[in-house]
């Protein structure tokens, strides 16, 4: 309860109380909105993507986005990573950042994250509780007058609203720069309505195809909807078939090409260090996020960083600041591991929510299991949306786990795209592979854990983040 107090004409005080929404009321609100890729109810389409409508919601607000400059992120795989590297670094740099991401594991205020918040601070940390119900109360506010008045439809989207909060919330506290990873495609994004200094697009693969498209060269282009004319775009070379719809897209807008492979290393290092040298001088190159894939992800960093320094004058940004940048990043969920407290057992989750992904997590286990780092029995804990390409998932990541006392758990997750306990047995029938059905993630991982050995999370976020709090609620 806040309080605000007025002199009043004799001298007096009068005393006015005004209520200010409380965190726990702006996060139950927000989650009964729509999601843009929620199941729509029977007989009723689907809700459409409209960036005029995110447009209005923000105008609204006084156009908050317009405050601060945007590096924009689109991808398929990697543009988390890619973010989060890329905002550490500008953190350490000395930069007021502010990283937008989604989806969040636990919380959603780990979609909102800004540093230098506390002098002397340069680490990003998420948005407080009551900033974020400010900011929540703000946005609402300004939604609900605009569908009174008709100029919304509807009320805003999950996404909509929270993407809007993002940008009240870095407004409001003065950032440098903004860091923004695209939520789903990039041409009609809720993000997209910034003016980027640059924008960056990582790895493309098949996902989201009923939305996006069923090629690669349809996803592409919905990516590279991110560009703007005469802008600047930072990539790697990757599917031939993704490299030539981002390059018909650049060309058309008179688009400057920056190619990240100069930050690669010159050989492949099993995440281990690497020399690099940046404007003449020797750094190494550490992330402590593993997994070979994200060596493409810190390359993307560094050049946009390289890009920041040398197009716009970010002058702080050094070798140094890289170096350092890169090391402090983090990114939960990403081939994390650690020990279930009071226990051997060793636990790794992944978020690997797609076909390509799975592929990433299975080189990865399988250094692992060749290297002793995996402990045997080992157990997945497997579940998917429904939207997913769940049977190829299963190929893809089922076979590593065909010991003699491995195991694989099925576990539904709580969302209305969740693929059913049923859907999920049925998978495993068709590719003749013995698993367990559980009748949720708590059950599931209190069964991977009645004894020694491994366990590996994967095949959603949500999964993982029923699991993060199954680990927070039974060990702390």
């Amino acid at each position: 309860m806040t309080i605000l107090r007025k002199q009043g004409e004799g001298g007096g005080v009068s005393v006015y109380n005004v209520q200010v929404m409380q965190y726990e009321e702006a996060v139950s609100k927000l989650y009964t909105l729509s999601g843009e890729l929620a199941p729509a109810a029977p007989g009723t389409p689907r809700r459409k993507f409209e960036l005029d409508h995110m447009r209005t919601l923000v105008a609204a607000l006084g156009n908050p986005q317009n405050s601060f400059p945007s590096v924009l992120i689109a991808g398929t795989n990697g543009k988390g990573s890619t973010a989060a590297t890329l905002a550490s670094i500008l953190s350490v740099s000395g930069y007021r950042t502010g990283l937008y991401t989604s989806p969040h594991l636990l919380r959603p205020n780990e979609r909102i994250q800004i540093s230098g918040v506390t002098p002397g601070q340069n680490s990003l940390a998420e948005i407080a509780d009551q900033a974020f119900a400010d900011s929540f109360e703000k946005v609402e506010t300004a939604a609900a007058r605009l569908v009174n008045e008709g100029k919304l439809p509807h009320a805003p989207s999950f996404f909509e609203v929270i993407t809007a909060i993002a940008f009240v919330a870095f407004a409001e506290a003065k950032i440098d720069i903004a860091v923004l990873e695209v939520g789903l495609g990039g041409r009609l994004d809720a993000t997209n309505i910034v003016e980027p200094l640059l924008s960056v697009i990582t790895d493309i693969a098949l996902d989201h195809t009923e939305w996006l498209g069923n090629t690669l060269t349809e996803i592409a282009r919905e990516k590279a909807g991110i560009l703007r004319p005469k802008g600047l775009l930072v990539t790697l070379p990757q599917h031939p078939e993704a490299n030539a719809a981002i390059g018909e897209v650049a060309m058309a807008l008179d688009v400057t090409g920056v190619n990240a492979a100069a930050y690669l290393p010159d050989r492949i290092t099993n995440d281990e260090p690497y020399p690099l040298v940046l404007q003449g001088q020797a750094i190494t190159v550490a992330s402590p996020l593993p997994g070979d894939h994200q060596r493409r992800n810190t390359a993307l960093a560094i050049a946009v960083a390289e890009q920041l320094l040398t197009q716009q004058s970010f002058t702080k940004i050094t070798p140094q600041s890289i170096e350092s940048g890169i090391r402090s990043t983090n990114w939960p969920g990403r081939l994390e591991s650690t020990t279930i407290p009071g226990t051997q057992i060793t636990l790794l989750m992944d978020v690997a929510h797609n076909p390509a992904g799975a592929w990433t997590l299975r080189s990865h286990l399988s250094r692992q299991i060749d290297g002793d780092h995996l402990p045997a029995p080992r157990t997945l804990v497997f579940s998917a949306l429904k939207d997913k390409s769940i049977r190829e998932m299963a190929q893809i990541l089922f076979p590593l786990f065909d010991g003699p006392e491995d195991r694989i758990l099925l576990a539904p997750i709580q969302s209305p795209r969740a693929a059913s306990a049923e859907a999920l047995a049925e998978v495993a029938a068709d590719l003749d592979t013995a698993a367990e059905v559980c009748t949720s993630v708590a059950d599931a991982m209190d069964k991977a854990a009645d004894r020694t050995g491994s366990i590996v999370v994967s095949g959603s976020v949500y999964l993982v983040a029923e699991a993060k709090t199954w680990l927070k609620e039974q060990h702390g």
